[in-house]
């Protein structure tokens, strides 16, 4: 590895899905000023994602359903009203 390339801030900090109210704790160095009551009483910054591993439907198995003729029709109603 080349040196002087790779940040040498690394804490620990929380990321939590959003989607799904799940946590984990990492190493990291995204910038953060929300903090968080880790399971151990420690305070942890918090990343909040939209997505993990364990809301991803790949990860998951559960496909989501998207109703894209839905889509389409509110498009086209929507835009037919105003010309």
């Amino acid at each position: 590895m080349k040196k002087s390339i790779h940040p040498e801030s690394y804490r620990l900090v929380v990321f939590k899905d959003m989607s799904n109210e799940t946590s984990f704790l990492t190493r990291s160095t995204a910038a953060t000023k929300e903090t968080i009551v880790w399971e151990d009483g420690n305070e942890y910054p918090v990343i909040k994602i939209e997505i993990s591993n364990t809301s991803h439907p790949f990860y998951t198995g559960k496909s989501v359903f998207v109703d894209t003729a839905g889509r389409i029709e509110k498009f086209k109603n929507r835009y037919a009203k105003k010309s």
